[in-house]
């Protein structure tokens, strides 16, 4: 039977990151991944680009990541937001965020997941890190000292299982994990624009009636569009022709960024908010959108479950040292009251922006524009805010990758 200290099931983002944290602090981890070998590295892959806070840039840098990434990382140099009427291209600005304005640098980088992906396989493969492509985990059972973790090719024990394996975490339900939550009945369609004119670094987030559409630079002239509709607009706007949709687009994305073209496919996910009650079971812990599946409005998803990661991988490193079991119900608790107030606040809170913002009243608008008036008139509110997108802010103990420290 295959042995090692922490078996991640999940092999995206969150549990190859963790598996490399691990290795700092001597623990053993295997990656399941069920996608087939390398997957996610190819191009256009499932068109997804992620903005990465500060602090999550900082983790990366801990981990030895940053110097591959870097050259394919745009720098997030300003951020604005307004509010417009369905068919409308951005009104007057109500938001400015400017890096500037903080002393730490940029508020994040823009990522494309191919590359982040790649550059987490070759860590692993540098660190020795054992990774299972296209395989299945099928059923696990927590022991007195180990957990056995059952997979439709074999059998292996650790001390510890953690789930990295999405909103619908088999492993979570396996454990009787329960959920709560609801269907926000969005859908998000993401695609690569091309423009004529440069974006200059700058990320836009527009709110319109039907959900927010977010235009993310990307390195190069063009930008990720993240655009989430009532789920019936979204299928039909999905199903026209790349002309149709440029044409449909183009009232919306509005012609600051002069001509714009479709560079690869484009791709819908159906969006939701599910927290899982807890996040820890025996001899198990979940990371991640395991944890914690939330809207897109903010791009905090990964950003939030890499904070899980950095606190997860001090716990157990910090149990290690001390020689106490990493599996253990004590250690494990360390981890669950670390995590999820924050994650839980923030996903609450994205919950709520997107319910203030996706809709049509007029008193509730003029309440956001006034709202969005006073922040960006009040300097420490609005630098305020950027701490906070940019991860410094964190309520309770920073963890030690989060500053860009190694374990």
């Amino acid at each position: 039977m295959e042995r090692h200290d922490v078996i991640i099931a999940g092999g995206g983002l969150n549990g190859p990151m963790l598996a490399l944290a691990l290795a700092q602090a001597g623990i053993s981890a295997c990656v399941i991944d069920a996608a087939p070998p390398r997957a996610r590295d190819a191009a256009g892959f499932d068109g997804r680009a992620y903005a990465l806070a500060l602090a999550s840039q900082r983790l990366m840098a801990a981990l030895g990541l940053w110097e591959a990434l870097a050259p394919r990382a745009q720098p997030i140099l300003a951020v604005t937001a307004a509010q417009a009427r369905e068919g409308e291209a951005a009104g007057r600005l109500h938001l400015h965020f400017d890096s500037a304005e903080i002393e730490e640098g940029p508020v994040g980088y823009m990522v494309e997941d191919r590359h982040l992906s790649a550059a987490l396989h070759d860590a692993m493969a540098a660190a020795g890190i054992a990774l299972i492509p296209g395989c299945k985990v099928l059923d696990h059972a927590a022991e007195a000292a180990t957990i056995r973790v059952t997979t439709d090719r074999d059998t292996l024990s650790g001390r510890l299982l953690v789930g990295a394996d999405g909103r619908r975490s088999p492993t979570a339900e396996r454990a009787g994990i329960r959920r709560q939550g609801h269907d926000y009945g969005q859908v998000a369609l993401v695609a690569t624009i091309g423009h004529a004119l440069p974006h200059k670094g700058v990320a836009h987030q527009l709110f319109l009636p039907g959900g927010p559409l977010a235009i993310l630079p990307l390195k190069g002239d063009k930008s990720c569009l993240v655009w989430s509709l009532p789920a019936a607009r979204a299928r039909a706007i999905a199903a026209l022709s790349d002309q149709d949709f440029l044409d449909v687009l183009a009232p919306r994305f509005g012609d600051f960024l002069g001509a714009l073209t479709l560079e690869g496919g484009r791709f819908s996910y159906p969006l939701n908010l599910t927290l899982a009650e807890r996040y820890v079971d025996d001899r198990l812990a979940l990371v991640g959108d395991a944890a914690h599946g939330v809207h897109p409005i903010a791009g905090q998803g990964l950003n939030l479950g890499l904070r899980d990661v950095a606190a997860l991988a001090e716990v157990l490193a910090t149990a290690h040292r001390r020689g106490e079991d990493i599996g253990s119900p004590l250690v494990l608790a360390r981890y669950q009251r670390w995590r999820r107030f924050d994650s839980t606040t923030m996903a609450l809170g994205m919950d709520g922006v997107n319910w203030l913002f996706s809709n049509e009243s007029q008193i509730l608008r003029a309440a956001r524009g006034l709202g969005m008036g006073l922040v960006q008139a009040i300097g420490p509110l609005r630098r305020h805010f950027m701490r906070q997108a940019a991860g410094l802010a964190l309520p309770g103990e920073m963890p030690r990758l989060l500053s860009g420290q190694r374990l």
